[in-house]
């Protein structure tokens, strides 16, 4: 199995833990006020996890993937998130 694999693997357990830890907290709180704390700052983890294993994944298959497609895939990205951020 490729090592980025295996980082991309890890990293996605790794988002999940910190998913659930986070309900179990917001139950655990019990406060509505509080709960939405915990999951604005989710709101930060999620696009990094993201931006981080679709760039292991493209670092990965550099050599099998032409610059301009590589290209296209992050203005993709990029354009998901402006339309994020759009109202």
């Amino acid at each position: 199995m490729e090592l980025a694999l295996l980082y991309m693997i890890w990293l996605r357990i790794l988002s999940g833990s910190i998913d659930i830890a986070a309900a179990l907290l917001m139950y655990k709180l019990g406060n509505l006020e509080k709960a939405f704390v915990v999951n604005t700052s989710l709101a930060l983890i999620g696009p990094i996890i993201f931006i981080v294993t679709t760039g292991i994944g493209l670092a990965g298959m550099q050599d099998k993937i032409s610059l301009s497609k590589m290209l296209c895939l992050f203005s993709g990205i990029l354009l998901i998130f402006i339309s994020l951020r759009m109202k």
